[in-house]
């Protein structure tokens, strides 16, 4: 099972989900994504997969979405896709202007900053707007955590598009959606499983659902490997 971030956390947004998943005695790993641009997230995916050996479940959460559907991430041996909260971009689209399609995203220029990097910039949340928009259903000291430690995303990636027909199109796929979810809007998320044909479990969740409904998550992934 590799588990894919996406922008704003890293691997820790799965830390309590591959600890259940390891309990139940499953191989797991969760490369780092650079995020500065989805061409690049999607290389790096595709180099990290081809070290991996035998069948494997892929999932993504948030902007890991995007990665995952795009057809150069994935190598022959991925046989399920998982999106947690997830983009299920397709050909032709963008992150960024799917998740205005509906309404209802807080990702908005007045909770997000930005900051140089060098050859571009990075995009945060405000750490004070970090918990409402991310994480309203975590305990305050640990989103406070997350925002100190975001892992932020060159928005120019946002607003790039897949390089071919969507994974979810040809692979089998599950999606677990929030219907609290004010970063990836819940009727967006409906809109993206529904045309994917995904097998769709709902909780009531804000966007940071691997750490807030562990068991939930973990039963989805290990759906998608049976």
């Amino acid at each position: 099972m590799v588990l894919v971030h996406g922008a704003l956390t890293g691997p820790d947004i799965w830390h309590r989900v591959i600890a259940e998943l390891q309990r139940r005695s499953f191989t797991v790993l969760a490369p780092v994504m650079p995020l500065r641009s989805l061409a690049s997230d999607v290389a790096c995916l595709r180099s990290f997969l081809e070290s991996v050996e035998g069948p494997v479940v892929v999932a993504g959460h948030s902007y890991g979405g995007s990665i995952i559907s795009d057809p150069a991430a994935l190598t022959a041996a991925v046989r399920s896709l998982v999106f947690v909260t997830a983009f299920q971009q397709d050909h032709d689209e963008s992150a960024g202007e799917l998740n205005y399609r509906f309404p209802g995203s807080r990702l908005t220029a007045e909770n997000t900053m930005t900051r140089r990097y060098p050859g571009g910039a990075d995009m945060y949340l405000r750490p004070e707007k970090f918990a409402e928009v991310y994480a309203a259903d975590l305990d305050n000291a640990t989103a406070a955590v997350l925002a100190a430690a975001q892992h932020p995303i060159d928005p120019a990636a946002l607003g790039e598009k897949l390089s071919g027909p969507a994974t979810w199109r040809s692979l089998p796929s599950w999606t677990l959606i929030g219907t609290a979810d004010v970063s990836i809007p819940t009727e967006l998320q409906r809109f993206m499983a529904e045309r994917a044909g995904s097998t769709v479990v709902e909780v009531a969740s804000t966007h940071a659902v691997p750490l807030v409904h562990v068991e939930e998550t973990a039963n989805l992934i290990v759906s998608a490997a049976s």
